[in-house]
């Protein structure tokens, strides 16, 4: 899949169309991208999707029925999961449980249901080992090194609180023994949008990993972190290189342990966030200085990852006409309408401001937020009492609303309703 320069025309008709039935701010999901990406990986054993990244029921219907595993990180993921369709405690463990630490509902749910944990914790193992002989589990191992676009999004090394420190497998391994758990695998995860370099040291710390076991495992993850383009001209990760550094471990854990092995990956924003577009209206647009400041109808509450991370998205703006807007380039910071100094889209990783060349946009245009079915609307929140927006999915040009926009009825009726106790 190489990510189209421009927007394309048969998008943009879709935007047009669905602001005609549905007001802004709205998220817009391409399905082909996404099925384009899983096939990109068709030559793992495994694509287990990180659902955090984009967990909306009709998205992970999608991803279910081209063959693709899930992985839940919470109690809620695990029923997002159920209600699209996958079948817990089977042989090929469609649903996977991955965190650091469980929480006794949680712990209850997956003892139900059979799911196999992904353990990033040594207490976890204990936890779940008291009182569930021979569960299926997983080693989240930490491999003493991170790497990912932003420091918030690394994942691995000293100053990560996630997986089990490199140093401490053989303590997992007597948690295992001592409460009779069911090894089935050793998952890896250094962080979201690493490089290639450094996802390919992971392969060098799994085998290392292996080589202290002292039994058979039939499972390896890769993790995912694997980065997409989100500018013009910015290449695709070279993913044929990236399996086959992993093939190549596998083969040699396959010599070491004398029998086969699952090769597995775990992608997230790497399928969905080509896909997705978060749609808005401009509603004022201010000179400060000599710089202007766009603001739209939506911020932070919808799209975070600008004011966490810094994270770059591209922003184009449109006429209601379907007419990219064109014109003389001036200096533009694109900004949202919350109460925060922060509600901007255009800023570095240290909350600096970064004005862009752009054209000038009028009251009333809409603003398209580029790359962002993942992390998206996963991370919204109802800061600033603003109900959460609708999510639209555009297949085969089609537009479905998948995703009812949240009233501030719905928003409040959890506080209305309270008693005492």
């Amino acid at each position: 899949m190489t990510r189209p320069d421009s927007l394309p025309h048969s998008v943009i008709k879709a935007v047009l169309r669905a602001t005609q039935s549905v007001a802004t701010p709205f998220w817009l999901y391409e399905t082909e991208p996404m099925r384009e990406r899983v096939q990109q990986l068709e030559k793992f054993d495994v694509i287990r999707f990180a659902q955090k990244a984009n967990s909306n029921i009709h998205v992970l219907s999608i991803f279910r029925e081209m063959g693709v595993l899930v992985d839940a990180v919470s109690l809620g993921e695990i029923e997002r999961a159920l209600r699209a369709g996958y079948t817990p405690g089977t042989l090929d463990q469609e649903i996977v449980f991955t965190a650091d630490i469980i929480d006794e509902s949680t712990l209850i749910r997956v003892i139900e249901l059979g799911i196999p944990v992904n353990c990033g914790s040594l207490d976890m193992l204990m936890q779940l080992g008291q009182i569930a002989n021979n569960h299926p589990v997983w080693l989240r191992l930490n491999p003493g090194f991170g790497h990912g676009h932003s420091h918030k999004t690394n994942t691995g090394g000293p100053f990560s609180k996630h997986g089990i420190w490199h140093e401490n497998i053989a303590d997992a391994l007597r948690l295992v023994d001592k409460y009779g758990l069911n090894l089935i695998g050793l998952h890896m995860h250094i962080g979201s949008g690493a490089d290639y370099t450094h996802l390919r040291q992971v392969c060098g710390s799994m085998l290392e990993a292996v080589k202290q076991l002292d039994r058979p495992i039939s499972s390896i993850s890769a993790g995912g972190g694997l980065p997409v383009p989100s500018r013009p001209g910015e290449p695709e990760i070279e993913i044929e290189e990236y399996y086959a550094a992993w093939n190549e471990t596998r083969i040699e854990i396959e010599r070491i342990i004398g029998d086969k092995i699952c090769l597995e990956i775990e992608p997230g924003r790497f399928l969905t966030g080509n896909a997705g577009l978060l749609v808005a209206e401009i509603r004022a647009i201010k000179k400060i200085g000599d710089n202007y400041f766009v603001l739209l109808d939506t911020g932070f509450n919808e799209l975070a990852r600008p004011i966490l991370y810094g994270s770059y998205h591209e922003i184009v703006f449109l006429k209601r006409s379907g007419v990219l807007v064109t014109g003389p380039l001036k200096s533009i910071a694109v900004a949202g309408p919350l109460c925060e100094s922060g509600d901007v889209f255009t800023q570095n990783d240290g909350g600096i401001v970064r004005f862009r060349e752009l054209p000038m946009p009028q009251v009333g245009d809409l603003a398209i937020i580029r790359d962002v079915g993942g992390y998206g609307a996963t991370m919204s929140s109802n800061y600033n009492s603003r109900p959460l927006a609708p999510e639209i999915l555009l297949d085969d040009g089609k537009l479905t609303i998948i995703r009812q926009r949240q009233s501030i009825e719905q928003l409040l009726d959890l506080e209305v309703r309270g008693k005492a106790f």
